[in-house]
């Protein structure tokens, strides 16, 4: 797969990109990343690729003229997106990075100063992605997130497929907790259940404790997601040993 970061700052990828999955990922080939200056395509003796918003406000805008030369420059893959960076875009989440992953080129628009001029997102980006309601320096960080996202489910940068299928919003669900060596750590122990060796209790168990913990953390999931008979009694049932598990620790104080 192909990216290419259209950024005033190449130089702010060059580390991250050298480091972790992603890493390996480019080194094995799996995908690639080509960082373009716009100022390269300026046109004037400055080489200026901003200037002043007509009818008057703070801030510079970024001119059009080198945004759209920058792309146009690029070889072009098919299928292909052209993704602008802003908060006014649509939440990055786990679907869209599910859906960009079967792209075979991201061109990633990043912006700064006080944005883009608005022929740049209606007649050149395909699609508007924002990390958050929030505002950043520039786009630089959200193409970060959004090519680590994506590469990381790229077939070959996982080494087990079983890791992807079992993280938080594959499923609709939050991740079940982990716990390793060893079995008490400061008077706080592994749930029994963990070291019973019964892979079917265990199964139970995990998706009863993704099921609590996403309708207490992020209940807007599951009202995206109906629950079988089976998991709403699962979920029943968890949240009765919660609250007695609650119950009893307020006794002892």
């Amino acid at each position: 797969m192909r990216f290419d970061v259209i950024t005033l700052f190449p130089e702010f990828f060059a580390t991250p990109l050298r480091i972790g999955l992603v890493g390996k990922a480019l080194e094995q080939g799996i995908a690639e990343v080509h960082c373009t200056n716009p100022r390269d395509f300026a046109t004037d003796k400055h080489r200026r690729v901003d200037d002043e918003p007509y009818g008057g406000g703070v801030g510079m805008v970024l001119k059009p003229e080198p945004f759209f030369a920058a792309v146009a420059s690029l070889p072009r893959l098919d299928p292909c997106e052209i993704i602008l960076l802003t908060p006014q875009g649509q939440p990055l989440n786990q679907a869209l990075l599910q859906e960009l992953a079967q792209k075979a080129q991201l061109i990633l628009l990043c912006g700064q100063y006080e944005g883009f001029d608005e022929r740049i997102r209606q007649h050149l980006a395909t699609r508007e992605v924002s990390l958050g309601d929030f505002v950043l320096t520039g786009g630089e960080i959200p193409a970060l997130a959004l090519i680590n996202g994506v590469v990381r489910l790229l077939p070959g940068t996982v080494g087990k497929i079983d890791s992807l299928r079992s993280e938080s919003f594959e499923t609709g669900l939050l991740e079940y907790p982990q716990y390793t060596r060893p079995p008490e750590f400061q008077g706080h122990k592994v749930p029994p259940v963990l070291l019973s060796g019964d892979h079917r209790a265990i199964a139970r168990w995990r998706l009863q404790q993704q099921l609590v913990r996403t309708w207490r953390r992020r209940p807007d999931l599951l009202a995206k997601r109906p629950l079988t008979p089976e998991e709403q009694q699962l979920l029943a049932e968890g949240l009765a040993e919660q609250h007695t598990d609650v119950e009893e620790q307020d006794r002892c104080l």
